[in-house]
């Protein structure tokens, strides 16, 4: 069999490797100066486009036509990524449902940026091996969802690579750590890298690598930890020297890379001093350790939660995982290995190198795809649920989230009105019992059903999920063997909370949402219809509820969107109905609220950064209270009384 080799394609670093059949050993290939890590920078000019290390020296003097971590654009709409655009320095587009990135007059797309990557790993390989290399295994976040992975594989395809497997980068590590050390036992991999985290518990047993439970956030990484230094350099530039430089893009570029060195720095120091000359003045300040770590907590306090529902998916406590393994460049940071041993109550270990032991997993997989490991097997699992959308808009769930594959399930459905020609599917993904608070996935007609009283028709479902996660639907009426299928294409438009939000709302309206089940059944039994299952008649149209308004806040430094509408407004037990604080609360975000009800700390203080025309009228008594608040601007609001009507961003202050 022809060569495999494993890629790991990071947001910040890419990297390429091999199993080395003398020693069975995984290995990380270097380019010709020996450096093994490829930063994932790609810069556009009239000469050419230039890869890596080359590419990043332009981020300052070019930065309009400079892309960098373009992984958190891959499979998104632009809704999804529209609250980041104002720390991109290159312009970003909304195209059909994806995104597209504008250089000179050029178009591309997230998939073709990393195509660029891609391929000088490939020229890298080709390059240490003397030979054509076709094949790769490549990694992508357990979280990552179908259009994410999908533009993962388009990627690969348009860079002259077969992509044979599509593997989770927690498992992936776990396949590494399989090789040299972890025999037998429950292990926890914590992944946090520059622009994802995730967390996936698994069970090893006589080289069985089986995935009990997964979790994550495709949108939190070290990149979250630079911006939060950024937005705190601003000021203190502000307040020194008078001058905003967040318009700058050639400045904004200097304090990241400044911040990213300030961070790497601080994980080995306790302090460090930045220089940064501009074009009025050179900037001096001293970061301690400590301040980076109260800039930062916030951030590293929500990949816990994602640990915690992981552990409780895989019916777990804690004490019950007996190794913890930490993966990615941020892990390096003392305060996330500090909270990852606090969860977990042990030491983690990080033997090998947390930037390659992604890429040395992957050429794990691809040897053992190649046929040249044959006592490893890699059981990985699907992050979501999958179902069909049955009468009433209920849920009926052909596959549970945490579900290993490959797999497939099947069910039957049958028609809901006498003579039905027509059934329309609608394929769903979430953990909500009503389909409309699940994602919608894909939408296909079984057409040509010979008439016949309702009941009588069978129908098979059958969902099949191959190992890469990718999802196909087929229904057949078995009476007369008319079938229908569709592969589940990219489905852009899934927003950086989503995934989180659909696990975490299946718990937290799990009552109601039991409730709303039965009373959709209730009325399919009044209508005579029983649970006949799964179609539509298709000349009428199905309940979907009243089309409401719908808000997003989004709170930085923590770059967390959530969704509201008119409707689910929490009940507030502090502050106003709707209000910035309620809706913080509702959903989970630290917006701190001591006041006890008197109101009088303003420690739920926050700066508007846009949208200030969304939200309620100040009142005198709102402004007298803020005259007290630490870092008063003339954007500033009291969480707890600014109501949110529509799209809105917010600054937490430190």
């Amino acid at each position: 069999m022809s060569r495999i080799v494993g890629i790991d394609l990071g947001t910040t670093n890419s990297l390429v490797a091999y199993v080395d059949e003398k020693t069975g050993a995984p290995r990380v290939i270097p380019d010709r100066d020996g450096q093994a890590l490829l930063p994932s920078v790609v810069s556009f000019s009239s000469e050419g486009v230039l890869v890596g290390a080359v590419a990043k020296r332009q981020l300052v003097r070019r930065p309009e036509s400079t892309v960098y971590s373009v992984k958190r654009l891959m499979g998104r709409g632009y809704e999804d990524v529209k609250e980041e655009l104002c720390y991109l320095p290159f312009k970003v587009l909304p195209c059909e449902g994806i995104v597209k990135i504008l250089i000179g007059s050029r178009e591309v797309t997230p998939p073709e940026v990393s195509a660029i990557v891609l391929k000088s790993l490939k020229e890298r390989a080709e390059a240490h091996f003397g030979e054509s290399i076709e094949k790769a295994v490549i990694t992508v976040p357990a979280y990552f969802n179908d259009s994410q992975r999908q533009a993962t594989k388009d990627a690969g395809r348009i860079a002259g690579l077969d992509v044979v497997r599509i593997v989770n980068e927690p498992t992936a590590a776990s396949l590494a750590y399989g090789l040299q050390r972890v025999r037998e036992g429950v292990v926890a991999v914590y992944d946090l890298g520059g622009g994802t985290f995730d967390i996936s518990i698994l069970r090893v047993k006589d080289g069985v690598f089986e995935v009990l439970a997964t979790n994550g956030n495709t949108h939190l990484g070290g990149d979250d930890f630079d911006r939060a230094i950024v937005l705190w350099l601003l000021d203190d530039i502000r307040e020194k020297h008078g001058v905003y430089l967040g318009r700058d893009p050639e400045a904004m570029q200097e304090l990241r890379l400044a911040a990213e060195a300030a961070k790497i720095r601080l994980s080995a120091e306790e302090r460090t001093v930045l220089t940064i000359p501009f074009d009025a003045f050179t900037y001096h300040r001293e970061i301690t350790r400590g301040e980076l770590e109260r800039l930062i907590a916030r951030l590293v306090d929500t990949t816990l939660l994602p640990c915690r529902m992981a552990l409780a998916d895989a019916g777990l406590a804690p004490a019950d995982i007996d190794e913890v393994v930490l993966v990615g460049g941020s892990t390096r940071v003392p305060l996330v290995r500090r909270r990852v041993q606090e969860l977990f109550g042990k030491t983690p270990h990080s033997q090998l190198n947390p930037d390659e032991v992604v890429a040395l997993g992957a050429a794990v997989q691809a040897h053992i795809l190649a046929g040249g490991i044959t006592n490893m097997l890699l059981l990985d699992v699907t992050p979501l649920s999958l179902g069909i959308e049955t009468l009433g808009g209920i849920v009926s769930v052909l596959i549970p989230r945490n579900t290993t594959i490959p797999t497939n399930a099947r069910e039957l459905f049958t028609t809901s009105v006498d003579g039905q020609r027509v059934v329309d599917m609608h394929v769903v993904q979430g953990e909500r019992e009503v389909a409309k608070d699940c994602r919608s996935l894909a939408r296909f007609e079984l057409s040509g059903i010979d008439p016949m009283p309702a009941g009588m028709p069978k129908i098979e479902v059958v969902f099949l999920i191959d190992a890469n996660g990718i999802l196909q639907v087929t229904a057949t009426e078995l009476r007369t063997g008319k079938a229908a299928a569709i592969e589940v294409k990219p489905t852009y438009g899934l927003s950086e909370a989503d995934v989180e939000r659909m696990v975490e709302e299946s718990f937290t309206y799990a009552e109601a949402d039991v409730e709303a089940r039965l009373l959709r059944a209730s009325r399919r039994a009044d209508d005579g219809r029983g649970a006949q299952g799964g179609a539509r008649e298709p000349p009428r149209r199905r309940d979907h509820g009243e089309v409401m308004a719908v808000h997003k806040v989004t709170f930085v430094p923590l770059n967390v969107t959530v969704e509201v509408d008119d409707e689910k407004y929490p009940l507030a037990d502090h502050g106003k109905p709707g209000s910035l604080l309620d809706i913080a609360l509702a959903n989970h975000i630290h917006l701190e609220h001591n006041c006890g009800g008197s109101c009088a700390c303003t420690t739920c203080h926050v700066i508007v950064k846009e949208g200030e025309e969304n939200l309620s009228e100040m009142q005198p008594d709102e402004e007298d209270r803020l005259d007290t608040a630490e870092g008063l601007t003339i954007h500033s609001r009291l969480g707890c009384q600014a109501i949110v009507r529509g799209n809105v961003v917010v600054e937490i202050p430190k």
